[in-house]
């Protein structure tokens, strides 16, 4: 694993500790053109990244290595910002953690990136998710709750299966705009909204209260690992 940041701070140095002794290897980068040189020449399962680099910013590293490269990457900053996230998502980071933040949650959204990528690289497309008592079976086109079939609009099936190929994962609301209604309507981001609420009612028990179908205020949407 590579951890690029220029932070040399105790929180940063207690992550690594904690990496360590749960039998990660990191590799630390200190700027973008050590981060470029590792990652090429160390191929790591992983990369977590800060966003400010003193010769360049993480957000244009995570669109250059999205021309080569699908290494999981990790986001960790102190930027709060609801744009720096969308950014950094939209530029093809796989998640993002703002500090302060518990090295458990990092652990578990590291182990739903790596088995994410394993499972991109080594299997078949999946054609069955399971979440709880929910199920999608993408043969039949089918989606079930409890055994009882729900019936989904084409728009209501397609965002839901959409999430499910990347639980676990944010979506921003751009990218889930490009994906199920088209380039031309990345703006839309009623229709987003719109179609979540009505997913929400036909699947969750308390749709103001979602389980599975979470909001990430100001930035999109992710439907909740089971591992999460």
């Amino acid at each position: 694993m590579t951890r690029v940041g220029c932070s040399t701070d105790d929180s940063t140095r207690y992550v690594i500790a904690s990496l360590t002794s749960h039998g990660y290897r990191v590799i630390e980068a200190e700027n973008l053109r050590g981060a470029v040189a590792h990652i090429t020449g160390d191929n790591p399962a992983l990369v977590l990244l800060d966003l400010g680099l003193p010769d360049g910013n993480g957000i244009d590293l995570t669109r250059q290595l999205r021309e080569w490269s699908h290494v999981p990457i990790i986001v960790i900053s102190a930027r709060g910002q609801e744009e720096d996230k969308v950014m950094a998502l939209d530029a093809g980071a796989d998640d993002y953690l703002t500090k302060p933040f518990g090295v458990n949650e990092l652990l578990a959204r590291m182990r739903v990136a790596l088995r994410h990528a394993h499972e991109a690289a080594s299997l078949p497309s999946q054609t069955r998710f399971e979440f709880g008592e929910l199920t999608i079976d993408l043969t039949r086109r089918e989606v079930t709750l409890s055994g009882r079939l729900l019936h989904l609009t084409p728009t209501e099936y397609t965002l839901l299966v959409l999430l499910a190929r990347h639980a676990g994962k944010v979506l921003t609301h751009r990218q889930i705009l490009k994906e199920v209604w088209g380039p031309a309507h990345v703006q839309q981001t009623h229709y987003v909204r719109v179609q979540m609420a009505e997913l929400r009612k036909k699947i969750e028990v308390e749709p103001s209260r979602p389980k599975w179908l979470v909001t990430e205020p100001g930035v999109g949407y992710r439907l909740r690992d089971k591992s999460l």
